[in-house]
């Protein structure tokens, strides 16, 4: 039986549009590794700049790749990329939300504090940072991504996970002899899942938007792999004369990034049960007297 927040978030349009899209980039990807129109990589000097057509769907670039292969290509790099840093994001939340909020109290200032330093860096300037060192690669990007994100998961979730630590029942559950992790697993990260879900949703959204742009930067994905980051920056050096080409990369990186934020929004809105009754008021015909 479907649970209730998925139908709820079904029945809301923005949680709707952000599902079929993301499911649409998934099969994309998907299909990529044992399919795709062209051989994203074979250059053919003799197809250069070619327009939309029945073979070539979207056109071919400057070197006669062909532009649809290139894209459903790099949406595996954009799902690698999300997935992993949304893992790392997630692993690194629950750690530190944990830590923050079922240690003791100076072990607790000190994971406050270093939360508080580590979110004041911006997570595109770390990823730089590190790929200045050590070269430009996607784990660098997932890497980055993850930490940021994940310090901002455990600042938003911690006070959650406190609220309901005091709550009369986990009280009583740890009475009956629960230990602090048996009450985390079984209590504590069920009730605080749906802040999880909804900010891992967004670091998904973000993680895209840095892989492009710090691949479009010469800090992300290696010229050898496909990545909607690097397509767009071989593109643009030629937007005066061929201007629809550019379109397609950053049409692709504008919908996948807009629809896991409204994925996001929609997820917040199924879970929230502030927001549903709150929506129910707006909806309530008034009475006519």
């Amino acid at each position: 039986m479907t649970p209730r927040w998925l139908s709820r978030l079904w029945g809301t349009p923005t949680g709707c549009f952000g599902i079929i899209v993301v499911l649409v980039i998934a099969a994309t990807a998907l299909v990529s590794l044992f399919w795709t129109p062209f051989d994203p990589q074979a250059s053919d000097i003799g197809e250069r700049w070619l327009p939309p057509s029945w073979p070539h769907l979207l056109g071919t670039d400057d070197t006669g790749r062909d532009i649809l292969s290139l894209l459903m290509a790099g949406a595996r790099t954009t799902v690698f990329v999300s997935v992993g840093a949304g893992i790392v994001a997630t692993l690194v939340g629950i750690a530190l939300a944990a830590l923050g909020a079922l240690t003791t109290r100076g072990v607790r200032e000190t994971v406050a504090v270093l939360v508080d330093i580590l979110i004041a860096f911006p997570v595109l300037l770390i990823a730089m940072m590190i790929s200045s060192v050590w070269g430009g690669s996607l784990w660098v990007v997932i890497w980055a991504v993850g930490i940021g994100f994940g310090v901002n998961i455990a600042r938003v979730t911690r006070p959650e996970l406190r609220r309901v630590q005091q709550s009369d029942f986990v009280l009583a559950a740890r009475a009956s002899g629960l230990t602090p992790m048996q009450s985390l697993v079984r209590h504590l990260l069920p009730n605080v899942a749906p802040v999880f879900i909804v900010q891992l949703s967004w670091s998904m959204a973000v993680a895209v938007l840095a892989e492009a742009g710090l691949s479009y930067l010469g800090f992300g994905a290696s010229v050898v792999e496909p990545s909607w980051g690097l397509l767009l920056a071989d593109l643009q050096r030629y937007i005066g004369v061929h201007p629809l080409s550019v379109i397609w990369p950053g049409l692709a990186i504008t919908i996948t990034v807009l629809a896991l934020n409204l994925l996001g929004d929609g997820l917040r809105e199924a879970t929230d049960p502030t927001l549903r009754h709150r929506a129910a008021e707006l909806h309530t015909p008034g009475v006519v007297a």
